[in-house]
């Protein structure tokens, strides 16, 4: 197994290599607007994969996809001529779907945002379902004093005062 900071390097120049390659040209018609985003090579150095992402619609994409396939071999020559190995690896062309991941989660968060949007304007125009303050606040003195005089309970304690003394005196000071 090869040092991983060597496979790195190798990645690097692969992909330095096809993209440079890809930029001079290749006499196929079907390649489209192609962009090399990604190359990873395993840990023996005996296989690549080069993931490339292609501007278009998905017939460009098939195309390009053709394309590549067809000048693998004369892109795996030129890797070789251009890289110190004794082997050169093989190429696998991948479609990246990075892009659209990306375009996906996108759209993901935009909807959420309007969903945001939507629920923030419901809770502004939201009125309480029963009385505005639901919970029992504890009761004042004052509020005490208010329902017996409603209910009659202050005659009875000035009729008791009555009987104690009908001059008016409290027992106490007798």
């Amino acid at each position: 197994m090869a040092d991983p900071q060597r496979a790195r390097k190798m990645a690097d120049r692969i992909k330095e290599i096809v993209a440079r390659r890809l930029d001079r040209g290749i006499r196929d018609p079907r390649l489209g607007f192609v962009t090399i985003t990604d190359v990873r090579v395993t840990g023996d150095l005996q296989h690549a994969s080069i993931f490339y992402t292609v501007y278009g619609t998905d017939e460009e994409r098939a195309d390009t996809a053709a394309a590549l396939a067809s000048a693998t071999g004369m892109l795996r020559s030129e890797v070789g001529k251009n890289i110190t190995a004794r082997l050169t690896p093989s190429l696998e062309f991948i479609l990246d779907a990075l892009p659209d991941t990306a375009a996906s989660i996108e759209a993901l968060l935009q909807e959420a945002r309007q969903r945001d949007q939507d629920s923030q304007a419901t809770a502004a125009t939201a009125e309480y379902a029963g009385d505005e303050d639901p919970y029992v606040k504890p009761r004042s003195l004052e509020d005490d004093d208010l329902a017996e005089d409603a209910t009659g309970a202050a005659d009875t304690t000035d009729a008791a005062d009555a009987a104690d003394g009908e001059d008016g005196a409290t027992p106490a000071t007798r």
